[in-house]
């Protein structure tokens, strides 16, 4: 196959999401341009090893008739999408046929639009309906006694049994705690005052905290510890409220009326917030990709969109802009010794480079593994009866690294993928989140 065109020095870009074309729904027109990208990509194979999507389609094709994608049956598409968790590794690590590439692949992103044709088919699961609705789940899991229950219920195998038979949980899948004794609950007031923000570079030394459903409800502590750690660079926080899920669930599962409904919800909460000075910052990387990139690409013509992509945050990437301005503060107080630091996908795509390793790595006496893997937790993937199995397959890695780098600390910008690699350690330390392992190196 040809790589990028001659003397074509572009750098490789996502393409605006036409889901408002009438195209974009027409079933005939989505199955040839499946048929064309999945033939590219049974040609090129070098994605194999990231997702459980391209051994599947390598497998339709190596079982057919012609073991040539025209002997595959087209009904058999879906198949390939329905694995596909948008980590959006392959797009931004691996194709080489990105546009401005003349092949013009963006395999997330078809994979999105086969995924939304089916649910507007009404091929989607009540399960994954009811599991990405996070605001009303989390919601009312988190309420006072349903939490309490909520956890006792993961605790219990005959329970976890039940819940496999009637929702199609596994039940060895791990499920995040609920708090009924939320972030916000215990985090009301502005951390660090307000008029002596200092701003560096493009960060204004004001940050208004989007919580996340996950943050707020499963697990606080760490919204706690990125205020501590906020404070102790001199940068005031105060958390938003009216806002909602980022969408990024119902982006996963296709429901793309949905994530313009959350939109409409958030970006006038977002906007007020930067319009009176405040940067946004969230701890899910999910979240903040949410807002960076797909959000973009589905409203290109949306200026509010735009603007609230430019002023979204990763929390390491704030401090990385904030260290090169001489204003993160450096005076550590305990080292961490041996760290295994598993970078999170949704962050990679984010194209900020390693800034959580560049962070850490500046603590005395702290040595850093990097692993660059997906961790399997990916949303709902991991939890999910028939995904399960290969979501614990696509971690083995991940964890085998872990284990062998015998560190003091070990975690992921992403908490779920923290605890699915906890999961499969199976023992007595705890995944940590880089926040909290800064706040721990600053004694706090």
């Amino acid at each position: 196959m040809s790589e990028y065109r001659e003397g074509n020095l572009e750098r490789p870009q996502r393409e605006p999401i036409p889901w408002k074309d009438a195209e974009f729904w027409d079933e005939d027109a989505l199955n040839t341009e499946l048929e064309r990208v999945f033939d590219i990509c049974h040609t090129c194979r070098r994605c194999v090893s990231l997702c459980q999507s391209f051994p599947v389609l390598f497998d339709l094709v190596d079982e057919s008739p012609t073991m040539e994608l025209d002997g595959v049956d087209k009904a058999d598409f879906p198949k390939v999408a329905e694995q596909c968790f948008m980590c959006d590794l392959c797009a931004e690590t691996k194709c080489p046929y990105l546009p401005p590439h003349e092949f013009a692949v963006d395999f997330p992103h078809l994979m999105l639009r086969a995924k939304a044709v089916g649910f507007r088919k009404g091929q989607s699961k009540w399960r994954d309906r009811l599991i990405t609705s996070t605001d009303r789940v989390f919601g009312f899991v988190g309420t006072p006694g349903i939490a309490q229950t909520a956890n006792a219920v993961n605790g219990v195998g005959v329970l976890r049994k039940a819940l496999n038979a009637a929702a199609g949980i596994h039940p060895e899948a791990p499920l995040p705690k609920f708090h009924s004794n939320s972030f916000k609950k215990r985090q009301k007031d502005i951390v660090g005052v307000e008029d002596e923000a200092r701003s560096a570079g493009r960060t204004t030394g004001k940050v208004a905290l989007y919580t996340t459903c996950y943050g707020n409800w499963n697990e606080p502590e760490l919204g706690e510890d990125l205020a501590k750690v906020l404070n102790r660079n001199g940068i005031a926080m105060k958390v938003l409220t009216g806002e909602r899920c980022c969408g990024m669930p119902k982006f996963e599962l296709g429901d793309l009326a949905a994530v313009e409904r959350l939109k409409d919800a958030n970006i006038p909460v977002l906007l007020e917030a930067i319009e009176e000075g405040w940067d946004i910052m969230a701890p899910i990387p999910s979240c903040v990709l949410m807002f960076k990139q797909e959000l973009p690409l589905m409203f290109p013509e949306d200026a509010d969109v735009q603007k609230v992509a430019e002023h979204i945050f990763d929390p390491f990437e704030y401090f990385a802009l904030r260290h090169k301005e001489g204003m993160f503060d450096t005076d550590f107080e305990r080292p961490l010794g041996k760290v295994a630091y598993h970078a999170a996908c949704h962050q990679r795509v984010q194209n900020i480079g390693q800034k959580t390793r560049e962070i850490l790595s500046l603590i005395p006496d702290t040595e850093i593994t990097l692993i660059e893997r997906c961790s399997g937790h990916d949303g709902t993937y991991a939890i999910k009866s028939e995904t399960h199995a290969h979501a614990v397959k696509i971690a083995r890695p991940v964890v085998n690294r872990v284990k062998q780098a015998d560190a003091e600390h070990y975690g992921s910008d992403c908490p779920m993928a923290g605890r699915m690699i906890e999961h499969g350690i199976d023992g007595e330390q705890r995944a940590e989140h880089p926040i909290t392992m800064l706040r721990v190196a600053y004694g706090l």
